[in-house]
Parts: structure tokens; sequence; C-alpha cells
């Protein structure tokens, strides 16, 4: 029996890496904390074990305005605002160039 078991969990996890389950996507960004500079924010959902620090910033780039770079601010890992499969969330300042 627990051989099946495990064959089962070995084949979906092999499903859910093949998919797009695992693919970083953009979420609500964390508020500013008072008397912070006002720039815009974005934020990611992305699996810390799927996905890599520099494709994080760059999704983060292509979420900001254009004439503005993402600065990380802020990483948390609270679940009601990502999914268990991407548990963190980065969260970007889209300051002006």
């Amino acid at each position: 029996m627990r051989r099946h078991a495990a064959a089962f969990w070995l084949i979906a996890a092999a499903s859910l890496a093949g998919c797009s389950a695992l693919d970083p996507y953009p979420a609500p960004p964390l508020p500013a904390p008072q008397g912070a500079a006002a720039a815009p924010r974005v934020a990611i959902c992305y699996n810390r074990l799927t996905t890599s620090l520099p494709e994080i910033q760059a999704q983060a780039q292509q979420e900001c305005s254009p004439g503005t770079v993402a600065e990380p601010v802020d990483t948390d890992w609270y679940l009601q605002n990502c999914p268990l499969l991407l548990p963190a969330r980065a969260t970007f300042a889209c300051a002006k160039r």
C-alpha cells in the first residue's frame, strides 16, 4: 500500500513540475509603510525552489511602468496572499530612473 501512495505522490509532483502551476505571477503588493516614498508598488507570487531571484526581478520590471525600475522592498509568506505552491510574495517599488 505504501508503494502505491509513494508512486501516486511522485507522479503528482512530476505533473505539477511540468505545468504552469509553479510559474510566478503578479499579485496585490504590500501597502507602503507610513512615511515611505509614494512610488507605485508591484508584487510577484513565486516558489523559491523553482524560480530564481533574477526571474522574479524581471517579471516585476515588466509590471512596472516604462521609465521606472523595480526595486525590491519586502518578501512575505502569508498564504492568504499567494497559494500553497507559490508561498512567497516579493514586493517591489517602481522607482523613477
